[in-house]
């Protein structure tokens, strides 16, 4: 029986399934050969690890079979008994297998491959499981029956939960893929504007940043985030399967080291990029002396010395679908962090009551390592956590949105002409809601991603307009601090014209595609590569109804808007840490600030006059 995670290797791709980096760990190799002999098993050439370009190839073959990068998840007319789409798991889109061609011709399942896309580049992780895993996902992949039938001995979902090492090659991918995008940055740690129990010091510290108030600079840490309104505002944008251009280009060296001080032998210590830049960039002197009666984790290899406090960061993140139809309710769901920075002394140990309103339905929730968890019941989740330095995610948490929605009301938009419409909003904000708060900004946009906007006329009740190429922005709320109790109105009516439609060919095959403007034509054409993606998904959204696509909840397929907004205030999903409850073992003196902030998601307007995506309620 294999304990801990073990990573065998690990592969990066970029959009044309080239593998540009990989890294394989003999030792964990060798452990594979002794679990394959224990188990009395001849079935060895399903572990041998392929070359890269054999890797590649069978790499792109399963986009071919499966439609995609992340494949289909569920059981479809193109499934064919071996894919992951035939296991019919939707957990299949993020462990994937792969049949990697040997010379001798039989296909060799690599299993199981966790999949990270991030910007242009496709992250594999292979970690180390016993051989009987494999069979049983071999099993399932050939077994008849449809997903997880009632009865059935096995079930990919039920598989994982025996194997700790899939969370620890999430983990793996997840850090390396911040890193080759260069998006290393720490949680965002907010202090709040008034003075806290220690003083005006601490507020006057808090804006500086944490090099201020350290009495070294070797634990490199970004500043903490003040409240400070910015004004900037984050347009929503659709998530997708395929890698994404125009990130910057690969550091190997980068990764090789953090690679071999973050996972020696193939067993991930610490993932924390500051952590090993820190020790790598200034190393250790003799006053870093761990103490004698207690272990010092590897989360902390640095002790943190000066005037000691102790930072909570509340961050939900709303995502909305609104449809204002009385046939299709709405729906509202939260995902959370909380953001903590620990600036305390030694190696103590801290306790806090972590708790909810019951209507909040907090359904999952999942810890930083340094955590120690009993099982919660009811409305509050105890946590005792040695924590690491800088800031660090404490905890994620799914939940419903204990009150209503932040920002309600619908959106219309009627073509009155082939290259005409004309739109209508109205919006209440903040509707319900008493406690008292700031909105950084708060913007709605209607995207267009295949027409080209000419003009726009309308004027607000509030706010301002402004349109690119393909969307028009309206910044409603910019730097606004909302009373309690009180909320906004907003209405926004008006025509958006764009270019005409010209009918164009493809340069490649010469087809014709429909609803390809000129200008789009020629900027596609001037570079290097014909983006075919959009012109087949053009056709595709043209002539096909939504139904019938691939994926029936492309938003492309339909026409909505998007609502982006930042808040500072209380806490939507009812979370809530109470300073007094926190406790410090060994006692000492420390302030505690908790601060909360709001951030939309995937928070969509549905016209209400077109198409919209909902899922089917189940019929009893």
């Amino acid at each position: 029986m294999l304990s801990g995670c073990y990573i065998r290797a690990l592969w990066i791709l970029n959009n044309q399934d080239f593998v540009i980096f990989s890294r394989k760990f003999p030792v964990v190799e060798k452990r594979c050969r002794v679990a394959c002999e224990k188990e009395n098993t001849d079935d060895l050439k399903y572990h041998m690890l392929p070359n890269d370009s054999d890797f590649g190839g069978a790499f792109s073959d399963r986009k071919k079979r499966e439609g995609s990068a992340r494949g289909f998840g569920v059981r479809v007319s193109q499934s064919v008994k071996g894919s992951d789409s035939w296991v019919d798991d939707p957990i299949a889109r993020h462990v994937i297998s792969l049949y990697i061609n040997k010379e001798e011709g039989e296909n060799n399942l690599l299993w199981p491959l966790v999949l990270h896309i991030k910007g242009p580049y496709s992250i594999l992780i292979l970690p180390l499981v016993e051989p009987r895993h494999l069979k049983s996902y071999s099993r399932m992949c050939n077994t008849s029956e449809c997903g997880n039938a009632i009865g059935a001995d096995e079930s990919l979902s039920s598989l994982l939960l025996d194997l700790p090492s899939i969370t620890g090659a999430f983990a793996v991918a997840q850090t390396i893929g911040d890193i080759v995008v260069g998006e290393t940055t720490e949680p965002e740690v907010v202090v709040a504007a008034s003075p806290s129990v220690g003083g005006l010091l601490d507020t006057l510290t808090g804006s500086i940043g944490i090099s201020s108030i350290s009495v070294r600079a070797k634990p490199v840490a970004l500043p903490v985030a003040t409240s400070t309104i910015s004004g900037t505002a984050v347009t929503g944008t659709a998530m997708s399967d395929d890698p994404k251009m125009g990130s910057r280009p690969l550091d190997k060296d980068v990764l090789r080291s953090f690679i071999s001080s973050a996972m020696p032998f193939g067993t991930p210590l610490d993932l924390s990029y500051s952590n090993i830049s820190a020790i790598k960039t200034t190393g250790f002197s003799s006053a870093d002396v761990p103490p004698a009666d207690r272990k010092q984790p590897a989360w902390k290899p640095y002790l943190y010395r000066g005037k000691q406090r102790i930072l909570f960061t509340i961050h939900d993140t709303v995502h909305a679908a609104m449809y204002d139809r009385d046939e299709i309710p709405d729906s509202i769901t939260i995902s959370g962090q909380v953001n903590c920075r620990a600036e305390l002394e030694g190696l103590p140990d801290v306790s806090l009551p972590l708790t909810w309103l019951a209507s909040a339905r907090v359904e999952s929730l999942t810890f930083h390592p340094c955590a120690q968890v009993p099982e919660h019941g009811g409305d509050k989740q105890a946590i005792t956590f040695s924590p690491p330095l800088g800031n660090f995610v404490l905890l994620h948490y799914q939940a419903l949105c204990s009150v209503g929605p932040p920002i309600k009301g619908f959106y219309q938009l009627s073509m009155v002409s082939e290259n005409e419409g004309a739109f209508l909003f109205r919006l209440s904000i903040m509707e319900g809601y008493k406690s008292p708060l700031t909105i950084e900004f708060c913007t709605v946009t209607m995207p267009f991603p295949r027409r080209r906007v000419v003009s726009f006329d309308g004027t607000p009740s509030i706010g301002t307009v402004s349109n690119t190429e393909h969307s028009v922005d309206w910044r409603i709320l910019t730097n606004t601090r909302i009373a309690s109790g009180k909320s906004i109105e907003a209405t926004f009516s008006g025509t958006v014209r764009f270019a005409p439609w010209q009918a164009q060919k493809m340069p490649s095959s010469g087809s014709v595609l429909m609803g390809v403007e000129d200008s789009d034509l020629e900027s596609e054409s001037s570079g290097s590569m014909v983006n075919v993606e959009d012109y087949i998904m053009e056709k595709m959204i043209k002539d096909l109804p939504a139904a019938d696509l691939e994926d029936p909840f492309n938003r492309q397929a339909y026409n909505y808007a998007t609502v982006s907004f930042k808040m500072i205030g209380p806490s939507f999903s009812g979370i809530s840490i109470d300073p007094k409850s926190v406790s410090i073992f060994p006692a000492v003196k420390a302030p505690i600030e908790v601060s909360a902030q709001v951030t939309s998601g995937d928070y969509i307007l549905w016209n209400t006059l077109g198409k919209c995506p909902v899922a089917a309620t189940p019929q009893a």
